[in-house]
C-alpha cells in the first residue's frame, strides 16, 4: 500500500522545475541565485553481525536504529524537499528502511514512512522569527536518525532513548550575530504524531542554542509532558545538554547529558511516585586526513524502572544500567559518500543479554555501512 504513493510522490518532487531554470525562468546555467526549491535524496546501506547471534535477527529491543543482525539492509532511505522563498518554507521528507519499522512501529499506517513534514512562515520581515507546524526532526539531542550527519556509525544509547522525531507548532528566533537559537515548542507528546486512544495530556518543549564561535556550539532542551494514559495523570520533566568542542585542528568532542524523571499515579494504592533516568556519552573524532577519521566513543544508561528503555529480557529485573564503548574507523570516498566501520561492546547489568537459551551481561556487535546523499544545488 505505501509504494503506491511513495512513488508517484517522488516522480512528482523529482519532475518539478527546480533543476534547470532560475528565478527569471531563463535557464541559465551560470545564474547561481539560491534555488527556492531543494530536493535531497539519503540512503545508508549498512550490515551488523551481534555476537549473541539472535534467533530472531533483531538487535536488543532498545536498538532502533542500525538494528538488524546478519544482514545487508537499508537503514533509513529518504526523499526530500525543503522550500523556503521570501517569508514562507516548508519540508517534506518520505522515508523507508529498518529504522522506520523500527522507531515508528506504534504509528498507524503510512505515518511511518514520513520523516517529516511541516511549513512555516516568518513572523517579522527583518528578523528570523517563525512560526512553523508539523512533523520534525526532535530538538532533543546531538544524534539523528540520519547517520551520515552523526560522529558515529550507530546510535548512542541516549539518542535510542529520547525522541527522534516530534509533531506540533514551534516558535524560534535567531539573533542576527547568529549565534543564539531560542526555540518553544508544543507537541503531540513524547515521539508522538498520533496520539492513541485515552492519551490527551498536552506536551511542551524548549531549545536554546549558543555558538559562540565556529568551534564551539552549547545546546539545551527540555520536554515537559506525558508519555502515559490520562488516568495515570501522569507528568515527565526531561532536561539534555550537549555541547561540541573543535579541541584542536583534527580533534572534535561531543559530550552529551540527559535527566528525566516520570510523576504519576500508582493505581493498587492511588498515591503518586516518581521515577527518574539518566544518560550521559562522551565522544571523540580524529580526523587523521582530509578524508579519514577515527572515532572513540564511551556511554552509560541508567533507568532503573524501564521508563523510557524497553529491557531485552523478558521476565527479569526491570533495571537498565548498561555501559557501553565503540571504536569506529569513517573513509569519506567522494564528498557525499561515506564508508564506516564500528566495533562497539555493551556491559550490561543482572543478565541483560540473551543468547540462545542462556543470559549474559554482554554483548559485541560489528557494523559497516555506506552512507550517500545528493541534492540539486549548484556544483554539490
Amino acid at each position: 500500500m505505501v509504494k503506491n504513493w511513495i512513488l508517484p510522490l517522488a516522480i512528482t518532487i523529482l519532475s518539478a522545475p527546480a533543476f534547470a531554470q532560475d528565478d527569471n525562468g531563463s535557464g541559465d546555467a551560470e545564474y547561481s541565485a539560491p534555488k527556492p526549491l531543494v530536493i535531497e535524496g539519503y540512503g545508508e546501506v549498512y550490515y551488523g553481525y551481534d555476537l549473541n547471534t539472535p534467533a530472531s535477527n533483531n538487535r536488543p529491543d532498545f536498538v532502533y536504529s542500525h538494528n538488524r543482525h546478519n544482514e545487508v539492509n537499508i537503514n533509513l532511505a529518504m526523499l526530500r524537499a525543503k522550500y523556503e522563498k521570501d517569508r514562507v518554507r516548508a519540508n517534506i521528507g518520505i522515508m523507508a528502511g529498518t529504522y522506520a519499522n523500527a522507531n515508528l512501529s506504534a504509528e498507524p499506517g503510512v505515518l511511518k514512512n514520513i520523516y517529516e513534514a511541516n511549513a512555516g512562515v516568518r513572523l517579522h520581515k527583518y528578523r528570523e522569527v517563525w512560526l512553523d507546524a508539523g512533523i520534525f526532526e526532535s530538538h532533543i539531542g546531538s544524534e539523528g536518525a540520519v547517520s551520515m550527519d552523526c560522529p558515529t556509525l550507530t546510535r548512542s544509547l541516549i539518542a535510542e532513548g529520547s525522541p527522534y522525531y516530534e509533531a506540533g507548532v514551534r516558535l524560534s528566533y535567531t539573533t542576527i550575530n547568529k549565534k543564539w537559537y531560542f526555540a518553544l515548542l508544543h507537541l503531540n507528546g513524547w515521539q508522538r504524531i498520533q496520539r492513541p486512544a485515552g492519551y490527551s495530556t498536552p506536551a511542551g518543549g524548549m531549545q536554546i542554542t549558543y555558538t559562540p564561535s565556529d568551534k564551539v556550539l552549547f545546546n539545551l532542551s527540555t520536554f515537559v509532558g506525558s508519555d502515559r494514559p490520562d488516568i495515570d495523570k501522569s507528568t515527565r520533566y526531561f532536561a539534555d545538554f550537549f555541547t561540541k568542542i573543535q579541541l584542536a585542528k583534527k580533534l572534535e568532542v561531543t559530550a552529551t547529558f540527559d535527566i528525566g524523571m516520570d510523576h504519576y499515579l500508582v493505581h493498587p494504592t492511588q498515591q503518586y511516585t516518581e521515577s527518574g533516568w539518566l544518560g550521559t556519552a562522551l565522544i571523540l573524532k580524529l580526523n587523521a586526513t582530509k578524508r579519514a577519521a577515527w572515532v572513540a566513543r564511551g556511554e552509560y544508561f541508567f533507568d532503573p524502572f524501564g521508563l523510557v528503555m524497553p529491557v531485552n529480557v523478558p521476565g527479569i529485573d526491570p533495571e537498565f544500567a548498561i555501559g557501553a564503548y565503540s571504536l569506529g574507523y569513517d573513509r569519506s570516498i567522494t564528498s557525499n559518500l561515506l564508508w564506516r566501520v564500528e566495533a562497539k561492546g555493551y556491559v550490561g547489568h543482572d543478565r541483560s543479554f540473551r543468547k540462545g537459551g542462556a543470559l549474559f551481561n554482554d554483548d559485541y556487535v560489528i557494523s559497516t555501512s555506506l552512507a550517500f546523499r545528493f541534492n540539486n544545488r549548484k556544483n554539490h
